[in-house]
């Protein structure tokens, strides 16, 4: 552990702190009554305390997909799992920003996935696993040639005591032992500290987390920190109090307990709509990586989505760092299409409706402009061109507006308002409302009544936006 008076070569100042850990081995459980008393919504509560945020000189995302995402669905194929890994690949660019993917290694078809995306050869994201805390399953990571798995150590007396019926002491002696297999097997641990939101800081997660330190220096190898927001509890508000601080579970586990940036890692759920923000001030507060999953996919309401980390990766760093933003648009028409897994279509980024208007006054502004209502240039940074809904105020001009951002034409191949296909169209749709109709015509029903009038000139379209 530190001195409790040490040189800061970041901030290039002296530091201190007052709190040595030590193990609170209590004979009751700490459940934190005051803000989850369960038969009601659980308290925001203040103590007006803030830390300082310390963003790392290198943040990256890793991906859960194949492990926790697959949790929450049917399991993918092997074939579906090599054709997703490549494209995470693909996505996260030759400087790594997807930087690893867990994998389970249970079954055979786990095992072959695994060994599929080895044969690939790719130097991003590396291949790590999830494993039960055995010997047995710690000689099967080495065998198989990964370097990091991750170990469940739960650390809310809700589990430690409520789930596992151990004091805190017999929970961490128990975790350490695990974690000295693993170092002796020459495999780099990953601990997951299950339910950090719930759990007493300073009475067992830092004290946990400094023995962790102990045996990292003397086995000279890092162990990693994943502090996962089990139920999505985090908070990003600044003075709020522990231990529902994102910033201050962060700040703690770099300041008290001395662990790197690199090696610590948030990973979030949704179930409170915080899970983007929380992983982001993660970022903004010392951990290098947040930990994310395709399309949210998870456990309940989901895991970080992790095309969202991407885009505000962007934000925070103001660059794209060689990831490749039209992936994105890849991934979830592979998730849509071969996966039959539909995406709410409001969902940002990826939802079929994101980037499309529907109020008329707002459709006129986007036809004349489309700066005005979309919030990037969506058609560059995600090859998908902001569409209008077609209702009866469209005109001859709206339908082809949407013809040619549906189908991706650009300016060379683009189908002029008086063509055929764009007439005969427009006059069935208004059609449809003299008869009475009055909301907007659907993507589909728009594509029924482009293939009833030219069905081979659609299918060419359609293998067209495919390439």
């Amino acid at each position: 552990m530190k001195d409790k008076v040490f040189y800061n070569n970041q901030r290039n100042l002296l530091e201190t702190h007052n709190y040595t850990p030590s193990l609170q081995d209590v004979k009751k459980p700490q459940l934190f009554r005051d803000l989850f008393e369960y038969k009601e919504v659980p308290k925001t509560v203040f103590n007006f305390l803030n830390v300082p945020m310390f963003t790392p000189k290198e943040i990256w995302i890793t991906d859960t997909t194949f492990r926790d995402g697959q949790q929450s669905q049917a399991p993918f194929t092997v074939t579906q799992i090599v054709e997703l890994f490549k494209l995470l690949s693909k996505l996260g660019g030759k400087k790594g920003k997807i930087r690893q993917s867990e994998f389970f290694i249970y079954s055979e078809k786990d095992k072959e996935a695994v060994r599929k995306c080895q044969e690939l050869g790719l130097e991003f994201p590396e291949i790590t696993s999830w494993i039960r805390a055995s010997e047995k399953d710690f000689k099967l990571v080495k065998e198989m040639g990964i370097r990091e798995t991750g170990i469940l150590v739960s650390c809310s007396d809700y589990h430690i005591f409520n789930k596992m019926k151990l004091t805190r002491k017999q929970a961490m002696d128990k975790y350490l032992a695990v974690v000295k297999q693993a170092l002796s097997e020459g495999v780099r641990p990953r601990c997951h500290f299950e339910d950090i939101t719930r759990a007493d800081f300073y009475g067992f997660v830092v004290p946990f987390a400094d023995a962790l330190r102990e045996l990292m220096l003397e086995a000279k190898i890092p162990i990693k920190i994943r502090a996962c927001d089990t139920m999505g509890y985090g908070l990003n508000y600044p003075g709020v109090a522990m231990p529902r601080s994102v910033g201050g579970i962060i700040y703690g586990l770099h300041h008290y307990a001395d662990f790197p940036s690199e090696l610590l890692e948030w990973h979030g759920h949704n179930d409170f709509y915080k899970v983007v923000t929380n992983s982001a001030t993660a970022w903004l507060y010392g951990a290098s990586s947040v930990n994310c999953a395709l399309m949210g996919i998870g456990e309940r309401t989901g895991n970080c989505p992790l095309e969202a980390m991407v885009i505000e990766y962007c934000s925070l760093r103001g660059k794209t760092d060689g990831m490749n933003l039209s992936v994105i648009t890849e991934i979830a028409e592979y998730f849509e299409n071969e996966l039959n897994c539909p995406i709410p279509p409001r969902t940002p980024f990826v939802g079929r409706n994101f980037n499309v208007t529907r109020a008329g006054i707002h459709a006129d502004g986007l036809l004349k402009d489309e700066e005005i209502y979309n919030i990037f240039d969506t058609a560059k940074l995600l090859n998908r061109p902001p569409l209008v809904a077609v209702d009866a105020h469209s005109g001859l001009a709206g339908l082809a507006y949407w013809v040619n951002g549906y189908f991706r034409l650009n300016c060379e191949n683009a189908i002029a308002k008086n063509d055929p296909l764009i007439v005969k169209a427009h006059a069935e749709i208004t059609k449809e409302y003299e008869a009475g109709r009055n909301t907007s015509i659907g993507d589909n029903e728009i594509l029924k009544i482009l293939e009833a009038i030219d069905g081979e000139r659609i299918n060419a379209l359609k293998k067209s936006k495919k390439k």
